[in-house]
């Protein structure tokens, strides 16, 4: 088990070399581990070094000055001259900006690699960082710490109140006025009579992946507060609260957005997570646990290419329709998400969960297993929107990419067909054990949804690289995906419709796997109203709009990729687009109704055009 650091390890044109052949796979910039060790277990046992490495002037900060190390979700805190995060692989770097004149004491950590010095915050600035207020810092001290941190100082200082003066002395000095008032009223407290009236707006939510606990969220009326649970076997950090107070990334994932948001008519996030039960990525969310264990599991029991052929679904359509009044087919669908059963999806497109049964009927999946994401068309103008999905995730599978099975499906009450997406991200068999999570990459950057036109495909591939445990195929992948969507024209490929695919097994403390998501959501956005000028949603090499073979290249190259490599990965997909838009079958039912044939047409055509005007 090896780390390497250039500079301290081993030289530059060394590792370079060493990658080059393969022996050695790059995690950052400088820091490379042996192909064949176990890579998240070499990251965690370098922690301190490896932070010490990228930031020499840092120095561990609260749990992580008592620890000398990660914490148990992996987290290293730090205070240095910056603030930032850094995520490689299962381990965080939190760094925030240190005070002007800090207590800092020596410390020494020893790993393979054998000892060496580092700098941490002494027992009076950990006290102060505990109740640094909105502090992911603090957050990371738990009661415990701070009282042992306390019962430290009272006996350096032989009483509480000399421990107290000693505090503000050094709170004085950085101004963390707010910090020694804390310590000292921590410091100086009495034991309480009893204890204090509960705030009855506060509620503690189980959180369960594949029916396994996870951890709490909690609400005390005021801000959130995520606590992972202490268990046996051992799971991986799967959520992680980045600002203190507010929901974590991962979670707001999973809410509903748009339409949905809109049906549900609910005012605020507490309202959503409460009257909700099932989401995506095989997570369950309960007030109490004793109900998640009763709510279906979500697992393939049956295949849609069982029930599919020539791109139609051939199986039996048991889900909303028109009524007899002609009642509005949204009404009917919105009906579904009544039942807190019901699973939520994120997203703005009208969505419905489904389940395909061995019977091949498709119903909605509020009591069964959710299975497959029924999207039915649209209205003013966007009634051939999972047509031209449907377009777009056949051309993605022809030209090299992996995608869900999807198949049109012929809907009662002559409404247009309706896209039919198989799920990746659950179980597909009996038997299987493997722990499965999707994670988008507005949750990876841990940003909100309403950021997801925001970053750059830049930002991705820096974040992608340490946490890959491919990261060289996953980079191509993800260059290759920005040189789709141009060249079909998809203007929607923000950072929700890409996603990382996380596996792994009940009682591994990493993921075994973490890899780019199948292509989903991919679609030829021009052919659409008032969209014949979209643009790229996200920019490339400064640019979305006028991209050229150059700009795909500087792309490669700055996310560590040959030059040589990513020119022959364009050639290869402008060779197999060219291709898959000949040998293209647009499904019968589509070409059924005037106007899903004709935007099925101007689709194909304006994807010949990009691929013959691309340079």
């Amino acid at each position: 088990m090896a780390l390497h650091l250039v500079g301290e390890t081993i030289d530059k044109t060394r590792s370079h070399y060493l990658a080059e052949t393969g022996k050695l796979l790059q995690l950052m910039r400088g820091i490379y581990v042996d192909a064949g060790d176990d890579v998240d277990q070499v990251v965690m046992a370098h922690a301190v070094r490896i932070a010490r490495y990228l930031y020499p002037r840092a120095y561990l900060s609260a749990a992580s000055a008592v620890l000398l190390g990660p914490t148990r979700d992996g987290r290293l805190y730090l205070s240095g001259s910056r603030v930032q995060r850094t995520r490689i692989r299962g381990l965080e770097i939190v760094q925030n900006r240190a005070p002007d004149r800090p207590s800092v004491a020596s410390a020494v950590v020893a790993d393979s690699l054998g000892e060496f010095p580092v700098s941490a915050s002494a027992p009076r600035q950990r006290l102060l960082e505990a109740f640094r207020q909105r502090s992911e810092h603090a957050a990371s001290i738990d009661a415990g710490m701070r009282e042992a941190i306390a019962a430290r100082l009272i006996e350096e200082y032989g009483d509480a109140r000399g421990a107290a003066d000693a505090i503000w002395a050094l709170a004085k000095e950085n101004d963390w006025y707010k910090e020694g008032e804390g310590a000292e009223k921590y410091l100086l407290r009495r034991p309480s009579a009893g204890e204090p009236p509960r705030n009855e707006a506060a509620f503690a939510l189980q959180v369960a992946w594949h029916k396994l606990l996870i951890g709490q969220l909690s609400h005390d009326g005021f801000e959130w507060r995520w606590t992972n649970t202490a268990r046996e076997p051992k799971l991986p950090p799967l959520v992680r609260q980045i600002t203190p107070g507010r929901l974590p990334p991962f979670i707001v994932s999973l809410l509903p957005e748009g339409w949905l948001e809109h049906v549900l008519k609910e005012a605020d996030e507490r309202t959503v997570l409460r009257e909700g039960k099932r989401y995506m990525s095989n997570i369950t969310i309960s007030e109490r646990s004793e109900e998640l264990e009763a709510l279906p599991a979500d697992s393939l029991s049956t295949r849609l290419a069982a029930f599919a052929g020539n791109g139609e679904f051939t199986g039996t359509y048991a889900g909303p329709g028109r009524g007899a009044f002609e009642q509005d087919f949204e009404q009917r669908l919105a009906r579904l998400y009544q039942s807190a059963d019901t699973p939520r999806l994120s997203g703005v497109q009208i969505k419905a969960p489904m389940h395909l049964g061995v019977d091949g009927i498709l119903a909605p999946a509020t009591a069964a297993p959710f299975t497959h994401i029924l999207k039915p068309a649209g209205t003013s103008g966007f009634e051939a929107l999972p047509v031209v999905e449907w377009i777009g995730l056949g051309l993605a599978r022809a030209v090299g990419f992996e995608t869900p099975d999807h198949a049109l499906v012929p809907m009662p009450g002559d409404l247009p067909p309706a896209l039919l997406v198989e799920r990746f991200d659950i179980r597909n068999q009996d038997g299987d054990a493997r722990l499965i999570a999707m994670e988008d990459m507005c949750s990876v950057l841990g940003l909100g949804p309403e950021d997801k036109y925001t970053g750059t495909i830049e930002r991705i591939a820096r974040a992608l690289r340490p946490l890959s445990t491919d990261p060289e195929n996953d980079l191509r992948t993800l260059v290759q995906r920005a040189l789709f969507a141009w060249l079909i024209a998809d203007g929607d490929m923000h950072l929700k419709n890409m996603a990382l695919l996380k596996i792994t097994q009940e009682g591994e403390e990493n993921f075994q796997s973490v890899r780019m998501a199948p292509v989903y959501d991919t679609v030829t956005t021009r052919v659409f109203p008032n969209l014949a000028h979209d643009r790229m949603a996200l920019k490339l090499n400064g640019k979305d709009e006028r991209l050229r073979r150059a700009d795909f290249v500087a792309l490669a190259t700055l996310a560590g990729l040959r030059a040589g490599d990513a020119n022959e990965d364009i050639d290869r997909m402008l060779e197999r687009l060219s291709a898959a838009l000949d040998a293209l079958a647009v499904p019968r039912i589509a070409l059924a109704i005037a106007q899903t044939a004709e935007t099925a047409e101007q689709t194909l055509a304006l994807c010949r055009e990009r691929l013959g005007a691309f340079s």
